[in-house]
This record gives structure tokens, C-alpha cells and sequence, in this order.
């Protein structure tokens, strides 16, 4: 299997741009005692720009040469893991963000999962995507086939649908150009020690 985000690791903050966090700053809803979780954030170029508004920012990635290059970047805290096991107590995160990350998931239902088990009650996890509705995402998502990248882009809809705890609740954000936000609230009631 190719390791895409190996050989891009050196080159992916000159080749992405950062987007601009304020819109997803709004949305996440950060308060200053805050944990938050970046899953699958590579270099740490949209958690780098969390830290000044939190207690701590956390990168999770699958790719450890992504990892070296969030290292020094504004108080990022790197940590190697699968989304699919993910080394934090259940309830015990404040803020988790996927930014274009969910379609590289090779188990994008069971990483929802997973998420969710780790957010406190009260918590928010926020995954930004593109919307495969639109043309140009189309051809996005058959650039990466071209490429053997195996990413899977979903509809607004279909992540609501892959949200299938009773102790969350999820609402699309639209941003008016090519992606979106699912907004995922754990109940405020839940218990920490329930599994998903």
C-alpha cells in the first residue's frame, strides 16, 4: 500500500494553505479551560492555530513523518495513534475537530465511534469536510482514486448518518463554498463510562 502523506509530509504546509480557523473557532466554541483534540491533523496547520484559545491543543495522526512536522508549532502536543483507537479515557475530551481527514479514514464509522466515546458529556466534536454533492469535489474525490489514495467523501447526510449514538446529536453547518461542518454535541446527561 502506498503511504501518500509520508512522501507529501515535507511539502504539505507549502502545498495547503492554511484555512482561515475563525468560522471553525465560532462553531467549536472553545472555552479557555478546554482540551482540544485535533484527529488526523497531520502537520498541525489548523491546530496550531487553536492553541491561544484553549487549555491545550492535542494532534492525533496515523503518519508519523506528518507528526515530525507539527512538532515546535504553537504548543501542539503530537501524538501517534489510530482514529480507531484512540489512547484517551472515555468522556475525557472537551473539543474534537476532523478537518479534511474523515474521507482518508479506512473506518470512518467506527472513528466516529471512537470519537464520541472520548468526549465529555457537553462536548463537541466538529468534522469539516468537503461536500461531495459539488462538481468540483467530484473531481477531488477521483484525483485521490487516480492516485490509489482509497478516500471515501461523504454527504452532509451521510456523516448525520454515521452518527448512530443516542447520546449525540449532529447538525450540518454549511460554509458556502465547497465544504461543510458536521457539528456533533454529546448530551450534556451521558454517562462517561458508557461504550459506543
Amino acid at each position: 500500500m502506498i503511504d501518500h502523506f509520508s512522501f507529501l509530509a515535507p511539502y504539505y504546509d507549502s502545498l495547503i494553505a492554511p484555512p482561515d480557523t475563525t468560522r471553525l473557532k465560532q462553531i467549536l466554541d472553545i472555552k479557555p479551560d478546554n482540551w482540544v483534540l485535533d484527529v488526523g491533523g497531520g502537520t498541525g496547520r489548523v491546530s496550531s492555530r487553536l492553541d491561544d484559545d484553549s487549555r491545550g491543543v492535542i494532534l492525533v495522526d496515523i503518519s508519523r513523518p506528518m507528526l515530525k512536522q507539527s512538532q515546535g508549532k504553537n504548543g501542539v502536543i503530537p501524538v501517534h495513534s489510530s482514529v480507531n483507537r484512540l489512547p484517551f479515557a472515555d468522556g475525557s475530551v472537551d473539543r474534537i475537530i476532523v478537518v479534511d481527514a474523515l474521507h482518508h479514514f479506512n473506518k470512518p464509522e467506527h472513528a466516529v465511534r471512537e470519537m464520541i466515546r472520548i468526549l465529555k458529556p457537553g462536548g463537541r466534536l466538529v468534522i469539516e469536510e468537503f461536500d461531495v454533492n459539488i462538481f468540483v469535489v467530484k473531481l477531488i474525490a477521483l484525483v485521490e482514486r487516480l492516485f490509489l489514495m482509497k478516500s471515501r467523501f461523504f454527504t452532509p447526510e451521510e456523516i448525520v448518518n454515521l452518527v448512530e449514538s443516542p447520546e449525540a446529536s449532529t447538525r450540518i453547518v454549511r460554509n458556502g463554498r465547497i465544504s461543510f461542518w458536521a457539528v456533533i454535541e454529546k448530551d450534556a446527561q451521558a454517562s462517561d463510562g458508557s461504550s459506543h
